[in-house]
């Protein structure tokens, strides 16, 4: 197959498109760095809305650090693929502790993409949680339940791409789920890009400052 999008910025405006039934909601888009901030920029302009970042961080398997067997939130919120962690006899223990240093980096990033501060209270907004895809949902779902315990109006994922079978996987955790393309087969996100450049943190805190931001 061959690419769906030209770049994140193709992919964000094709993704605002799905989006433009809630144009005149209160909406707050957050978004997850690095790549979901240009997804992220282009729907907060599109929608006239406040743009923030959470960060997440995918936990590794042992010796396969791109298998997710789980993925940690900003606040702490565990996620386990519990068929992953028990075929691979991952222990809870050790879970936990790849999650306390992950949680490092985490730190690190909030206090380059948000001056350290915490998100505010989200009650008031409908929130719309974007990232340049999914692969297994991991650090969405994640992501999901700490945005939850925020106790936004609404909360809606929003992806350009992601694998068919991980929508029914992710959708009992918020209120609804947009996604562009649902290709087969998905072997990585890249895949559907024609650029899927890494971006570095002064390319995301760029995009950031074009952006009206929730956390002041």
């Amino acid at each position: 197959m061959g690419s769906l999008f030209k770049d994140r910025l193709d992919a964000g405006r094709r993704l605002a498109e799905l989006l433009r039934d809630i144009r005149n909601e209160k909406c707050a888009v957050i978004a997850i760095p690095r790549g979901g901030v240009v997804i992220g920029h282009v729907i907060a302009s599109e929608l006239n809305a406040p743009l923030d970042v959470t960060v997440p961080r995918k936990i590794g398997a042992p010796g396969d650090p791109e298998l997710a067997v789980g993925a940690v939130a900003e606040d702490g919120t565990i996620y386990v693929e519990e068929s992953i962690a028990g075929s691979l006899g991952i222990r809870e223990d050790w879970i936990r502790v790849e999650a306390e240093r992950e949680l490092e980096e985490i730190k690190r990033r909030i206090r380059v993409y948000r001056g350290g501060k915490s998100l505010p209270d989200l009650s008031e907004y409908l929130v719309i949680v974007v990232d340049d895809g999914i692969a297994t949902g991991a650090t969405m779902i994640a992501t999901a339940r700490f945005l939850r315990k925020m106790n936004p109006r609404k909360l809606i994922i929003a992806i350009p791409v992601a694998p068919p079978e991980i929508l029914p996987k992710i959708s009992p955790e918020v209120d609804e789920v947009r996604c562009v393309e649902t290709p087969y087969p998905f072997f990585a996100i890249g895949q559907f890009y024609r650029d899927f450049s890494q971006l570095s943190d002064s390319e995301v805190l760029d995009y950031l400052s074009r952006s009206r931001r929730l956390v002041a």
